[in-house]
């Protein structure tokens, strides 16, 4: 039996979902471990993690998720493979319900069989893939105008994301940390897919090491990979799991996909029938992920007219003259207010 392309690539999606879903998990709780232990959370600026045994565990994990996903772009397209990330949003809410305590009401549940049938739509209608027959042909692709015009827009955002907006709002607005992730991460998913692409063809006998753009596409998905960590690490220690997986997932899936249609033209000679299912499966993803988003537990709110701040384990605020004690929300499912006359 021959198997295609782009069954290769689902497969290896699927597996990859798996694995990066439990990933989430196991990094949460050795942040969580981490900042108790120290006393300096990720989301200030702590690197505590990095002596945590469990975030280390996740850490592999996710490697593996992501050296699995690194494959399946090599044999699908991005429209497919991307799309199907949704799984370890699935994996990762059913886990936190039962891990930490962050409640899935049954709206998620159904936020979770939506994800599950537009990603089935995505697969039904995904563009059989184009590989490139060279690196040569991958760097004409790169440097073309469309795609330069994008690679200069998405950098003044993520400068503008850094240097302006991360100071201001970072420990307050989730899509600062989550901006940047999703924007640095539209250039991993492409340069990855040229190093798979060059790798695959040095295996096949057709050596792509003494070229210089083998060396450029891996420089920047080095570079793209380690700001994604980081700051995906400052917007899982600030912000519930929840929240973080569903928001991250839309804005990296749009934003690949809008580099990879940019760059490889995926949807070219593609019906019109078939380009209007993925969208309607992609929107269906996207609507699952916003349900998953609104029914989970929301973080504490800072109560009208008070004075907080963190001591490295509480929340503690000033309100009317009384002592208030907030439980941070990294640590317990919701919080309790202790006030004392």
């Amino acid at each position: 039996m021959v198997i295609s392309d782009n069954t290769r690539g689902l497969i290896l999606a699927i597996s990859s979902s798996l694995f990066i879903g439990t990933s989430f998990i196991l990094k949460k709780k050795g942040l969580k471990r981490a900042a108790a232990a120290a006393g300096t959370r990720a989301g200030v600026g702590g690197y505590a993690y990095l002596l945590e045994p469990l975030w280390w565990t996740g850490m592999i994990t996710m490697i593996i998720g992501e050296v699995a996903n690194f494959v399946a772009y090599i044999y699908a397209p991005a429209v497919l493979v991307t799309p199907l990330g949704v799984l370890s949003i699935i994996i990762s809410a059913i886990l936190a319900h039962f891990m930490l305590k962050e409640r899935l009401q049954r709206l998620g549940v159904l936020g979770c069989i939506s994800c599950i049938v537009g990603s089935v739509v995505i697969v039904i209608h995904a563009p059989q893939e184009n590989t490139p027959g060279s690196l040569q042909e991958i760097w004409i692709l790169a440097t073309q105008p469309a795609f330069l015009a994008y690679v200069a827009a998405t950098l003044s955002m993520v400068l503008a994301l850094i240097l302006h907006f991360e100071p201001r709002y970072g420990q307050t607005n989730i899509l600062v940390y989550l901006g940047i992730c999703s924007l640095m991460g539209s250039f991993t998913i492409v340069s990855i897919k040229a190093i798979g692409i060059a790798i695959k063809l040095t295996l096949e006998g057709i050596s792509q090491v003494a070229y210089p753009p083998t060396w450029f596409f891996l420089s920047v998905a080095v570079i793209c990979v380690i700001t994604q960590l980081n700051y995906l690490n400052k917007a899982l220690d600030t912000f519930n799991t929840a929240i973080v997986s569903p928001i991250y997932y839309v804005m990296f899936t749009t934003m690949t996909i809008i580099a990879s249609a940019i760059m490889f033209k995926d949807w070219a000679g593609q019906s019109d029938s078939d380009i209007v299912s993925a969208i309607c499966g992609f929107i269906t993803v996207l609507s699952g992920t916003i349900m998953l988003h609104v029914t989970r537990e929301q973080e504490p709110v800072t109560l009208p007219g008070t004075v907080t701040w963190y001591d490295g384990e509480h929340i503690k605020a000033i309100e009317d003259g009384h002592y208030i004690l907030l439980h941070d929300s990294e640590y317990l499912d919701s919080y309790s207010v202790l006030a004392k006359n």
